[in-house]
């Protein structure tokens, strides 16, 4: 009966903690954002909040969204990450909701994904706090990241951006960092 009622709580909680489908298919989270998705505002609005603008492209369908989802995302420790440091606007590969790049120009979702050169999903662009006036959000991006990956590496990259890493002199890239990180936490996980 013990056993039982641990498994019933195990599966409470998990299931809490994932992200349920929109209406547009697409998964949704707690700490994303509903914004008029103007790029400028989206980014006032994150500097004044002393968080980070990151764009989230999925799509209906996306198995790899999913995954991240259902196994990455609702993991405390990256979860409230993301949420304590990122202020996180979705978009949808194919979808029709008008975008205002940082340069000004207005597209579709679907238009703005080619404009950046999204060619997949998921695919995370991390954006600096100031971002010139001609300058698009591809263009301005402090770092990317295309598909679906472990914990490990979705913390890592998270963490890398939000403590401006990229912007260091010391050779240390993203995959020097992150192999660095898998040492510390010697786990026996690649991830």
């Amino acid at each position: 009966m013990r056993r039982f009622l641990a498994i019933l709580g195990l599966l409470a909680l998990t299931s809490g903690a994932q992200a349920e489908l929109g209406d547009d298919g697409l998964h949704k989270t707690a700490w994303m954002r509903d914004t008029f998705k103007d790029l400028r505002e989206d980014l006032d609005e994150a500097n004044a909040e002393g968080k980070r603008l990151v764009l989230f492209f999925e799509q209906r369908g996306c198995v790899y969204c999913a995954k991240m989802h259902k196994e990455v995302f609702p993991r405390p420790e990256v979860s409230s990450y993301i949420e304590e440091n990122y202020f996180v606007v979705q978009l949808n590969l194919h979808g029709d909701i008008e975008v205002t790049d940082f340069d000004g120009e207005a597209l579709s979702e679907k238009d703005m994904a080619r404009k950046w050169g999204i060619l997949f999903t998921p695919t995370i662009l991390f954006l600096p706090e100031e971002v010139a006036e001609d300058q698009s959000a591809q263009q301005a991006a402090v770092a990317m990241m295309p598909g679906a990956f472990g914990a490990g590496t979705t913390l890592d990259m998270f963490t890398w951006v939000a403590e401006k890493r990229y912007a260091l002199d010391n050779g240390e890239d993203f995959q020097r960092y992150h192999a660095r990180r898998i040492q510390e936490r010697s786990n026996g996980s690649t991830d």
